[in-house]
C-alpha cells in the first residue's frame, strides 16, 4: 500500500528525499502527519516528526532535510 502524500509540496519533497535514503514513514493521527524513522531499526534510531500544518512549511521542510542529513546511522546497508 502506498503512503498518503503530504498536502504541502515542499514537505512532501523532503519526505520523499528521506525515503530515498532509507528512512521509513509511519502515518499517525493527531497534530503530526507522520513520523520518519531512520534505517537503524531499534531503540537508538533517529526519529523526525512531520507536522501536518506547520507555521512555515518551507522552514519545516528544511528542518526535515537537516535532521535526515545529521543522522549518524547513515543509509540503509
Amino acid at each position: 500500500m502506498a503512503r498518503p502524500r503530504h498536502p504541502n509540496k515542499e514537505i512532501e519533497a523532503a519526505v520523499a528525499h528521506a525515503e530515498t535514503l532509507g528512512w521509513r514513514v509511519v502515518p499517525i493521527s493527531g497534530h503530526a502527519w507522520g513520523r520518519l524513522y531512520c534505517a537503524w531499526a531499534d531503540r537508538d534510531g533517529c526519529m523526525v516528526s512531520v507536522w501536518s500544518t506547520p507555521r512555515n512549511a518551507e522552514n519545516h521542510a528544511k528542518a526535515i532535510r537537516r535532521d535526515v542529513a545529521r543522522c549518524p546511522h547513515g543509509q540503509a546497508e
